[in-house]
């Protein structure tokens, strides 16, 4: 009888829509399944319609269905599961869950990971002192961090002090089997349920959780922008806004602000991004923070040129004015710019598609993720076993 695999437990705030919940997922699908099961630990609830993306066998799924306040009105139900559970490592992301950290070494858990995804409303650049101190506090319970970005990175062992050897710079990665090119756009066009489009139109997409940080009303102030003075523009473009979340009765009062609801498509969260994107002509991300976006990585993978906010990771992935273009922050003037500088020269378009396809497949494949969580988690699960 073969001995039991290792048990690798991973704490999400909510398993739901979202990029970094989509890369767990990818995750857990990508790593070999003779190394490890895998439990999904939510400190509020799994939405079991997006778990069905984990294709994994022997995956628990565990919600703890945490009221508002901190994670320590959950501590003695954590350490109880923990216990049972037994897992070898413990991997926490991003600051909803750090405190599980303390809680995990009180439950003997022999190795313990956290991960930086990314910045929210609170703290978009890390500099909220009371953030910083708690992860300083958590610091000494944590045996390996990983920063998805290099600033993110920085952060970690300038600001909060964690030694270099202790952080691990692990970008994103994307399938670029699913996200991929349409072989003829305008048969995907017509494939796709609800969105019926002119057989000319120029789309302009973005995908994602309809939160403030994602600063979307910046997207559709810069779409109206080329609109109110492009007439060609505004009798072939169209807005696909792929996603939902709390800022969805903002968006919708903003588009009927602006008159464009009769060109925009809201489709809300939708499992087949990837034929939404094949769809699309161009992606925009007017973040105000970002780690490393999920969302960038499969538009540039399905060849799309990607004008994008210059904060965070964002000038990791995008190579500026060769496979899609970098603005301001808040800068909705400069996005419709770049917006309309796509519109108005094709060969630029195709030009970036290329490059961001070849750059999305050399350097930001999925294998390449999966191997280097895989590298991490091995150093602690072969000196377990």
């Amino acid at each position: 009888m073969s001995p039991p695999r290792p048990l690798i437990a991973h704490a999400v705030h909510r398993f739901d829509v979202g990029g970094m919940e989509n890369g767990l997922a990818n995750l857990i699908n990508g790593l070999p399944e003779s190394f490890a099961d895998h439990a999904v630990i939510a400190f509020t609830e799994v939405n079991p319609a997006f778990a069905r993306r984990i294709r994994r066998e022997r995956v628990q799924l565990i919600e703890l269905h945490k009221p508002p306040g901190q994670t320590l009105r959950i501590a003695p139900r954590l350490w109880s599961l923990l216990r049972r559970l037994k897992p070898v490592v413990f991997h926490t992301r991003n600051l909803a869950t750090l405190e599980a950290q303390a809680v995990a070494w009180a439950a003997g858990v022999p190795f313990r990971v956290h991960g930086e995804h990314g910045w929210d409303m609170g703290d978009l650049d890390g500099s909220n002192r009371r953030h910083r101190h708690l992860r300083q506090l958590m610091r000494p319970f944590v045996h390996h961090q990983i920063a998805l970005s290099l600033p993110t990175q920085r952060y970690l062992t300038e600001q909060v002090g964690v030694s270099p050897e202790r952080v691990t710079n692990l970008c994103n990665g994307v399938d670029t089997a699913v996200f991929a090119p349409a072989p003829d756009r305008a048969q995907a066009r017509r494939q796709l349920p609800g969105f019926d489009l002119p057989a000319d139109a120029f789309v302009v997409s973005a995908v994602g959780r309809f939160a403030a940080v994602k600063n979307l009303p910046m997207l559709i102030d810069a779409f109206a922008r080329v609109r109110a003075h492009n007439p060609a523009f505004a009798q072939r473009a169209r807005l696909a806004l792929v996603g939902d979340g709390p800022q969805r009765e903002l968006i919708d009062a903003s588009l009927a602000t602006h008159g464009l609801d009769a060109v925009t498509w809201l489709p809300g969260a939708r499992a087949d991004v990837a034929d939404c994107l094949r769809c699309a002509d161009l992606l925009c991300l007017p973040s105000l923070a970002e780690g490393i976006s999920n969302a960038v990585l499969e538009a540039m993978a399905s060849g799309l040129p990607v004008i994008a906010t210059d904060v965070g990771g964002n000038a990791e992935l995008i190579a500026d004015q060769d496979s899609g273009w970098l603005v301001p922050s808040g800068d909705a003037e400069a996005m419709a710019a770049a917006i309309e500088r796509y519109f108005s020269n094709s060969d630029l378009l195709h030009r970036h598609s290329a490059a961001a396809r070849q750059r999305a497949v050399t350097q930001f494949s999925l294998a390449g993720m999966v191997q280097g969580y895989h590298r991490v988690y091995s150093r602690f699960i072969s000196e377990r076993h």
